[in-house]
């Protein structure tokens, strides 16, 4: 492990010396209370990392550890149903720990590492394998069948040794390839890089998200990408909430960026109680909550939309159609707005980095409907709030992303009604 010390504070930027050889967005431990960061530029050992928790009181000669791997989310069964943060902390065991209030380097195991799966085996010991094939399968909840596959970077061909069906936790070995790479019912998985398939597909199949304006008019295929910009109390989130209830998607990804606790607070109590019309169960049996609100440290929205996205892309990897609710890049936005200035980067109009359309295509384009490895096709739609300053669509946000997204919902409250009106782009 490399050990550093820090240079300079600048918000939620920190600047640190001695870590030659550390990589770009590496994992680093700050400080004493070891707060989570990233390592977001590197130049010969003096490396700017991104804070991820609250560092007020830190000090310049406080160590960085660096753990020497990129940011990743732990994947496998026990994810669905579960509220987390922008970087994976589940908030319920959070809050057994500590109480309402997090405090600072507080860690907690993403997935229940003591829960005991039931996996049912679809491959035996010394049979061949490749990267994504899926091995087995777990009944995470009622509504989703978990399939467990051979993470991508695998480079073993061959199961040597396979435990076979029986109960495990997602700690247990259950098999290990002709190289000893060992097989487990989890997977890491960096957030800033997309997950591989076999080939992408044309979207031409639609999503239906159940509301009729939507569907007749402006319809999302899946595997598509859409934007609902509009000013204060026009319905974005209510839209969005009505998609995730309705839509056709086998699973949604619900990522609340920096917007208020109370329309998370809405998800949470109602999204339990209301029955999925296809399988008769609770909708949260197929839901997945992401929380960075605004009351929470501004450097984790930065993450938290790639955290959702790789979210996604797992459980397409599966063979399922996944829908994205982002809510809202604006304040995605204004996260890397903060972090430029802090960083004295040259800024662009209104103060966005210049980089913005950048990480706008990188987000919007890891949507799409694909053949997975395992010859399953699968497809993440994404449907993103924008919340442009006083309803201005002219600003920048607003104005790159309709130039990466296929449907554009915009909204504006009518003059002698209290419903939104929708325009086609």
């Amino acid at each position: 492990m490399k050990v550093g010390k820090i240079t300079r504070v600048s918000g939620p930027i920190v600047y640190a010396s001695g870590l030659d050889g550390c990589g770009l967005y590496d994992v680093v431990d700050v400080g004493e209370k070891k707060l989570i960061g990233e390592i977001i530029r590197q130049n010969s050992g003096n490396a700017t990392i991104q804070v991820y928790e609250e560092d007020t009181g830190m000090h310049i000669g406080e160590k960085v550890e660096c753990s020497e791997r990129p940011l990743s989310l732990r994947l496998g069964p026990g994810l669905v149903g579960t509220i987390y943060d922008g970087i994976q902390r589940p908030l319920a065991t959070m809050y057994d720990d500590s109480g309402a209030f997090l405090a600072p380097g507080q860690r907690a195991e993403p997935i229940d590492v003591k829960k005991i799966w039931h996996f049912e085996a679809e491959k035996e010991e010394g049979a061949p394998i490749a990267p994504g094939m899926v091995i087995g399968s777990v009944q995470e909840t009622s509504s989703i069948l978990h399939k467990i596959m051979i993470p991508p970077t695998v480079r073993g061909r061959v199961l040597k040794t396979f435990s076979g069906s029986g109960d495990y936790t997602i700690d247990d070995v259950i098999g290990k390839t002709e190289l000893d790479e060992e097989i487990k019912l989890s997977q890491y998985w960096p957030v800033r890089r997309a997950r591989p398939f076999a080939h992408k597909l044309t979207v031409d199949t639609p999503l239906v998200t159940g509301q009729r304006v939507i569907d007749v008019f402006f319809p999302l295929s899946k595997g598509g990408t859409a934007a609902i910009p509009g000013g204060f109390g026009t319905g974005k989130t209510m839209t969005q909430h009505a998609i995730a209830k309705w839509c056709d998607a086998d699973l949604i990804v619900y990522i609340g960026c920096g917007e208020r606790g109370n329309e998370m607070t809405d998800v949470l109590t109602e999204f339990p109680s209301l029955i999925d019309p296809r399988t008769g169960r609770s909708l949260m049996e197929r839901t997945i909550l992401i929380a960075n609100t605004s009351n929470m440290p501004v450097a984790a929205r930065e993450v938290s939309l790639y955290s959702g996205i790789t979210l996604a892309e797992y459980y397409r990897d599966m063979g399922m159609h996944v829908a994205i609710m982002a809510d809202s890049t604006s304040r995605w936005a204004e996260a890397l707005r903060e972090l430029s200035g802090r960083m004295e980067e040259m800024p662009a109009e209104e103060g966005f980095p210049a980089y913005l359309p950048t990480r706008l295509a990188e987000f919007y384009e890891r949507a799409g409907r694909v053949i997975s490895l395992n010859n399953k096709e699968g497809s993440v739609s994404v449907i993103g709030a924008v919340s442009p300053p006083g309803g201005d669509f002219s600003e920048p946000v607003t104005q790159h992303t309709k130039r990466f997204i296929r449907c554009f919902w915009g909204q504006r409250a009518c003059k002698r009604s209290t419903l939104s009106c929708y325009w086609l782009d």
